[in-house]
């Protein structure tokens, strides 16, 4: 077989090469909060053996002639993996230089370029797309009540537009009087725009033309000067003749048990639906930029697009689908939740875990790169067989890595206001003596609660409880509600409270319950 061939002839996982960190570029300045510290990452390198054998296992039997993945924490590659051919027919193996097609995965990178322009003044995402794009102010909607799409629409797969990835991985290398002509003679539609979501990479392609139309730049200039060379991005490519021989990736089909090299599309109006040619030591800057914009903070802005507009392309802008049958590799049961952001997909999993990724896919290439904004890691993983997806793989390695570590997220830390009325909560347990005139409680507090019924609840939970020996710290929800206990011989006494909007906050709401203790 020739997979067995190529298993002998290709490079096999590695630490990061040295030309990655020569080659850092301007984001060798983006500083991101070390989540995970030099102890779990030493961890998580001695588990990377596992996480190759399951990424080469689905490799194998997806029939992909070659592949690369990477793995990021704390700001840093902290591994690779590469095997296989980027050009059979010369057996030139996949190496850290290797650029791969990675199609969809080109989405996130459009909407930020709009974010960019949106924070510059120079567009609102809720304007109709029409007032940059004239020649969509005339579209035939399904109803006479459907709304303009608007350049939100767009970027969430809200459009209207059908699904079309057959069809629009075929046009990528249209020219833009061709993709005006396709919305001058009427698109047709699925549904009205604003209502449910579809993917169309049509979209995308407009959103491509709205960025050049605002910029003034086309579209790929845009994105050079504005995303990859302030990220040090210096091996990132649109049009797949520029890139060099010997670091090209060629893009194969699995047909009859055998491999047919695809013809490779060229760049044009739809590149910013899918054009993006890359490595993975170029996108694991980009995934970086991610994860710097966590968690909200007040150092100072480094990236080329700010912060809180990276955390706003992290939300769930539109529902797509609720998976409740979702079985981790482990046999661990956990239904998760899909939406779509800005060019993302978000998935939140039955442990609350957020998961930050994308897939892209085109005759000849898949890839896929997902991260975990509250642990500071991610995976991103390339490949050359027409729409191989890794996207069923890179959260199961994920949630194996962090389960053989046992690493969790890093706990907020509490306010000093939440800190402050613990401790003046404190002098009022657990008799409330006085409590009425005490300046900590907001307006609300006594009529909703009052004094007797807290009175009577907490001199039946702290007489269950028995002598306190032990108080905990306080546990945040957030920067204004949490809970903290009081640990007794016989059991435990849990205070929640939350605070409220004033100035000064104060306590509106609080619960006392009873904790057992092992």
């Amino acid at each position: 077989m020739l997979l067995l061939t190529m298993a002998s002839a290709c490079n096999q996982g590695s630490a990061v090469p040295e030309s990655i960190t020569k080659n850092a570029g301007s984001s060798a300045t983006l500083v991101i909060p070390e989540l995970l510290g030099q102890e779990k990452i030493s961890q998580l390198q001695k588990l990377m053996p596992i996480a190759d054998s399951m990424i080469q296992h689905f490799a194998d039997s997806l029939h992909v002639p070659g592949f690369t993945y990477g793995i990021v924490a704390d700001g840093k590659l902290i591994h690779t993996y590469y095997k296989g051919y980027t050009d059979i027919a010369r057996k030139t193996p996949v190496s850290p230089s290797s650029a791969f097609r990675i199609a969809s995965m080109t989405k996130s990178f459009t909407c930020m370029a709009i974010l960019i322009l949106r924070d510059q003044g120079k567009l609102s995402l809720d304007e109709p797309a029409s007032k940059y794009i004239p020649e969509m102010a005339d579209l035939k909607y399904l109803t006479a009540d459907a709304p303009a799409i608007t350049i939100r629409d767009l970027m969430i797969h809200r459009a209207g537009f059908p699904e079309d990835n057959p069809f629009g991985d075929r046009q990528l290398g249209n020219s833009d009087e061709q993709l005006l002509k396709l919305i001058k003679e009427g698109p047709s539609f699925s549904n009205i725009p604003g209502i449910s979501y579809e993917y169309s990479n049509l979209g995308f392609a407009l959103l491509g033309t709205i960025i050049k139309n605002v910029s003034g730049q086309p579209y790929q200039q845009f994105m050079m000067e504005n995303i990859f060379k302030p990220l040090g991005m210096n091996h990132t490519y649109w049009d797949y003749t520029k890139v060099p021989a010997k670091d090209l990736a060629h893009g194969y089909r699995w047909i009859n048990n055998n491999w047919q090299e695809e013809e490779p599309e060229s760049d044009g109006s739809w590149g910013s639906m899918g054009g993006l040619i890359t490595t993975i030591e170029d996108f694991s800057k980009y995934m970086n930029l991610h994860l710097a914009a966590w968690p909200p903070r007040n150092d100072p802005e480094q990236g080329p697009l700010k912060r809180s507009s990276v955390r706003e392309m992290h939300q769930a802008s539109n529902y797509d689908n609720l998976n409740k049958s979702y079985v981790f590799p482990n046999g661990r049961s956990c239904p998760l939740v899909t939406s779509y952001g800005y060019g993302l997909g978000i998935t939140r999993d039955c442990d609350n875990r957020l998961y930050v990724s994308h897939g892209g896919g085109l005759p000849g290439f898949g890839s896929y790169w997902r991260i975990m904004p509250q642990y500071g890691l991610g995976i991103v993983v390339f490949g050359n067989k027409t729409y191989n997806s890794f996207a069923s793989t890179t959260m199961p390695i994920l949630d194996t890595l962090l389960a053989l570590t046992g690493t969790k997220p890093p706990p907020l830390q509490p306010s000093k206001i939440l800190e402050q009325r613990r401790n003046e909560l404190l002098q009022l347990l657990p008799d409330w003596k006085d409590a009425e005139r005490s300046p900590i409680f907001a307006e609300n507090f006594f009529p909703d609660n009052p004094i007797d019924t807290l009175q009577e609840k907490s001199r039946l939970v702290f007489e269950k409880a028995g002598k306190i020996k032990t108080i905990t710290a306080m546990v945040p929800l957030n920067q204004l509600r949490g809970h903290f206990d009081l640990i007794g011989e016989k059991a435990g006494v849990r205070i929640f409270f939350t605070l409220s909007p004033e100035t000064d906050p104060k306590i509106q709401a609080l619960k006392i319950s009873e904790l057992k203790v092992q």
